[in-house]
């Protein structure tokens, strides 16, 4: 890479954002990274810098947290400021439950991440794209985000907004030259769903039981053909899915 080039990666700290930001390191990026647990985001900061001597940025605070978002963005150092990636992967699912007997703290928190923390996200780093004139936005969306399925109502919600979202921010931003695409993973084996079921490991092990899962490095690889696509050429939306899997509720298992 001639110059520098800087990522910014939400949710860095596990899973599909700790991937990402392992490739984008690894192509010569600097990287911004964030998450909500210090911990995991200072070893994911030495880790980066240790394996590709690149250089991280790594800012602590969750993106539900609108204030705390916008606080850490807006103190950027200045030679962080000329963001040429941003990675909205931050996003989480809680509970699966009918509408009738879903928990308004899911819920918040389900809406608070996945479509306000996204929108705080890219509402400052969108700014500053433009001020640079250019940058590319990348949203991890899901299959969730194109059909929906029982019990998933909330989380389904989310994502069809995130995909809303992304079409018209990529109208919206067209004008200032920054490309946004959208990628939708199906079953990827992650900490996922033992998020959504709130620690419960083994009812999430037997979510990936069966069959052979995407892992979070697949998604990682997607991103960046995306990311290494000329600069005339931008993929909007892309969903991606294991060989088992036809639909958000159609998984070939061989048990």
């Amino acid at each position: 890479m001639a110059t520098r080039s800087v990522a910014f990666v939400t949710g860095a700290t596990a899973g599909i954002g700790s991937a990402i930001a392992h490739k984008l390191a690894a192509a010569g990026y600097a990287l911004i990274v964030s998450g909500r647990r210090a911990e995991r985001l200072t070893a994911l900061a030495d880790a980066l810098q240790t394996a590709y001597g690149t250089e991280v940025l790594p800012l602590c605070f969750d993106v539900q947290d609108a204030t705390a978002t916008m606080d850490a963005l807006a103190g950027l150092p200045k030679n962080w400021q000329k963001i040429d990636i941003l990675v909205n992967n931050a996003g989480l699912s809680q509970g699966l439950s009918p509408v009738h007997e879903g928990d308004l703290g899911d819920w918040d928190r389900m809406l608070d991440t996945n479509v306000k923390g996204l929108l705080v996200v890219s509402r400052s780093v969108s700014r500053l794209m433009i001020a640079a004139g250019g940058g590319h936005i990348i949203q991890v969306s899901s299959i969730a985000g194109k059909e929906v399925y029982s019990n998933g109502n909330v989380y389904c919600a989310s994502k069809h907004a995130v995909e809303a979202i992304t079409k018209g921010m990529r109208m919206e931003l067209n004008p200032y030259g920054i490309k946004v695409s959208s990628i939708a993973p199906g079953l990827v084996e992650t900490e996922f769903s033992e998020v959504r079921f709130k620690g419960d490991k083994e009812r999430a092990r037997q979510v990936y039981i069966g069959y052979a899962p995407l892992q979070a490095e697949d998604i990682a690889e997607a991103v960046m053909f995306m990311v290494d696509r000329p600069a005339h050429v931008n993929i909007a939306d892309l969903t991606i899915l294991p060989a088992a899997q036809a639909s958000s509720t159609m998984v070939r298992k061989e048990l």
